[in-house]
């Protein structure tokens, strides 16, 4: 997104009670992708790349579509469009219903190339009457698809030039070379400047594509943006854009693998055999899931989600960076260690209980987070995944001289925690153990002589102190290395013994010293010491991380006895029960969880705290898990927390209310139902898919209760 696009939906949105100006959303429409490149289709139809923290290439800032009739141009818009995955792929059907005709539209996003298949009339295989307009659904025969496009090679929208080839435009400012091409060919063509500062200081919004500018004979070659007639052939056509660095990807590669494309989607073909073809191309890019897995249709598109969000090296975004300039939020488009090791934790875990093949993804995350493990045994605040260099942040006070404050430990908790038990798991990466064993080291320098972490940044990376919710991810990697780590092997005179046997000592100690966050008065653990060594007892949903790490720690009791002694299940119980039910929100639209007591973020005109899916799928998983330690137990009180965790699943889970129709989970949502920040957010769907496994595995999952068990397209 560009400053002229972020000045722009200021000038559309500034006053509005639910938007926040100056962001490029994505909470309508779908995005197609997977392991780069990332598209989003808006429910309009307009096409926006989204991948460059994955590939490292900006791209297409805006694209539409539109029909050209006589001279005339009539641009898609929201109204009289569907949209759907097809087959449970990442390719998107896209239907525009016009006053003059039917479009159907097959976008499909096949490694750096985007492809747009559109059919007209007979040939989009439909005749739709379009009610109110009395027309018949088949355009005109001579009409062309419309095509507006504005590229930004190298991040820029200006300095930008363009060579004019045959069926195809490429725009270049150095090293990004992007190419725009038609498969039937080009029958007009014309360029565009960007936005003039006076028309950025006028306070008029300005609608895309502008009228020519009259008098600049360079606007045909000195930009970025172009606007095409591409003729139909047999009522066909096939747009691609292609991104590339011209030298990785030279003119005539890129041309080649254009003309390849092209090839294979004919359009003679009929629009059935376009849509198959389609479909094969991005085969294998979303794992199919198996017919007897639970909940199946939402498990797809749980890992069609985490699909779109990864890179080739495995580390994936938090979510599609929707605010890019940091004017309401620190950005979404980077790799966090904690959020990327939660989820390969959660995909780990489901995968060993549902068999979902996903070892290649496990190895992907482990080579990736050994790679960008620092000295002390630490990972960085955030990295860029296309490559893992260090990316802009705030919390990367172990790369600075001075105190741990500005650093996030809970991210080594997570990361040792997954990599503790995938090496269990048979994932065989060079470096690993040596890996473990100094991530174990860095995790011993930042707990304190008491077993608690130092203080430090938390979860939600808006306040510093001793946290309940990095104690929680400090027990539980401890004791997952004290589970897993008898086989490390490697010696080193600051380990007492083995690294199980040390590992083990300091859960314990961990353990022990959770009892001193403890709020008697209000039955739960507390959000955190302040640094001026008081309680903060305030409730927070990262502190549902307290189930989870529990679970670990009891696996560690001899003699088949859990390690969790029945006073501290009690306080478990009270802990979960309490954060649940104080963090509980239900209105006319929605019903969830919201992410601790006095949370001013975003709020806009609401005036208090807003619903979280992550902390909701939090709050399903911690019931699930404590769900399942109670039950090890022959504990009653098993059933009622099993139920609870199927209710709060429900809310997140297809025909739940924080579940959109576009089958995303975003971020957050206001109290009236609309859905707000980053979507969709990989967190959340990786919570809810290994919910349902562990739900399932201990028979405790009820799909009549809350599961719904409709289609996610």
């Amino acid at each position: 997104m560009q400053l002229r696009d972020a000045i722009d939906d200021y000038k559309r949105h500034v006053g509005h009670p639910t938007r926040f100006p100056g962001e490029r959303r994505t909470h309508s429409g779908r995005f197609s992708g997977g392991g780069g490149r990332l598209v989003h289709v808006d429910a309009d139809g307009s096409l926006r790349d989204f991948g460059y923290p994955l590939t490292g290439l900006s791209g297409l800032a805006i694209g539409r579509f539109g029909l050209a009739v006589d001279g005339e141009r009539r641009w898609f818009g929201a109204d009289g469009t569907t949209q759907r995955y097809v087959d449970g792929t990442t390719v998107i059907e896209t239907t525009h219903h016009t006053d003059i005709g039917t479009v159907r539209r097959y976008d499909a996003t096949v490694g750096d190339v985007h492809l747009t298949h559109a059919a007209v009339g007979n040939a989009a295989a439909e005749n739709v009457t379009v009610e109110g307009t009395g027309t018949d659904a088949s355009p005109p025969s001579d009409a062309s698809l419309l095509v507006y496009a504005r590229f930004t090679p190298d991040g820029r929208d200006d300095r930008l030039g363009q060579l004019r080839h045959t069926d195809a435009v490429e725009f270049y400012h150095t090293a990004e070379h992007d190419y725009l091409a038609s498969a039937t060919g080009i029958t007009e063509l014309r360029g565009q400047l960007p936005m003039t500062i006076p028309e950025l200081l006028d306070g008029r919004a300005i609608g895309l594509p502008r009228d020519r500018h009259g008098g600049r004979y360079e606007e045909e070659r000195l930009c970025g943006e172009v606007v095409l007639e591409v003729p139909f052939e047999s009522g066909r056509t096939t747009v691609a854009s292609l991104l590339s660095k011209l030298e990785e990807t030279p003119r005539e590669a890129a041309f080649e693998r254009l003309d390849g494309l092209f090839d294979v989607v004919d359009p003679a073909h009929g629009a059935a055999d376009a849509r198959e073809t389609l479909v094969s191309l991005v085969d294998g890019s979303v794992p199919s899931v198996p017919e007897s897995v639970p909940d199946r249709d939402a498990i797809a598109a749980d890992l069609r989600v985490l699909s779109l969000l990864s890179a080739a090296s495995g580390l994936r975004i938090a979510g599609p960076d929707f605010d890019p300039h940091y004017q309401h939020s620190g950005g979404y488009g980077y790799t966090w260690f904690r959020d990327d090791a939660e989820i390969a934790g959660f995909l780990l875990d489901a995968d060993e209980r549902l068999a979902l093949g996903l070892d290649d993804w496990h190895e992907r995350s482990a080579r990736a987070y050994i790679d960008a493990q620092r000295a002390d045994g630490s990972w960085p605040h955030r990295v860029w995944p296309f490559s893992g260099a260090i990316a802009p942040g705030w919390a990367n006070a172990r790369l600075e001289a001075g105190p741990d404050h500005d650093y996030q430990a809970d991210q080594t908790g997570s990361v040792v925690a997954f990599l503790a038990r995938a090496r269990e798991a048979g994932i065989d990466v060079d470096g690993l153990s040596e890996a473990l064993v100094s991530a174990l080291l860095g995790l011993d320098e930042t707990l304190e002589a008491d077993g608690l972490p130092v203080v430090c940044q938390n979860a939600w990376e808006d306040s510093i102190g001793r946290f309940g919710h990095t104690a929680a991810t400090f027990l539980e990697a401890y004791a997952e290395l004290a589970r897993h780590g008898a086989e490390v092997g490697l010696d080193d005179d600051r380990i007492d013994g083995d690294v199980a046997t040390h590992a083990e000592a300091r859960a314990r100690e961990v353990y022990d010293a959770l009892d001193d966050l403890w709020v008697a008065d209000r039955g739960c653990y507390a959000l955190r010491e302040t640094p001026h060594g008081d309680l903060d007892g305030r409730i927070d949903s990262a502190t549902l991380a307290f189930a989870g790490a529990h679970r670990a720690f009891d696996a560690l009791g001899s003699d088949g006895s859990g390690a969790v002694d029945p006073e501290r299940l009690d306080r478990l119980v009270s802990h979960v029960e309490t954060v649940v039910d104080g963090l509980s929100r239900e209105t006319d639209a929605i019903s969830g969880l919201f992410r601790y007591e006095a949370d001013g973020w975003r709020q806009a005109e609401q005036g208090r705290e807003k619903v979280w899916t992550v902390s909701t799928a939090w709050g399903a998983n911690a019931c699930a898990q404590l769900a399942v330690l109670l039950a090890s137990r022959d504990d009653p009180r098993a059933e009622a927390m099993a139920a609870r965790a199927t209710e709060l699943l429900a809310e997140v889970s297809p025909g739940g209310t924080l579940r959109a129709e576009t089958s995303y989970l975003p971020e957050q949502f206001f109290d009236d139902g609309t859905p707000d920040s980053a979507t969709p957010l990989g967190w959340p769907h990786a919570i809810r898919l290994a919910t349902v496994a562990l739900l399932a595995d201990h028979d405790m999952l009820d799909v009549e209760a809350g599961v719904h068990a409709h289609a996610d397209d």
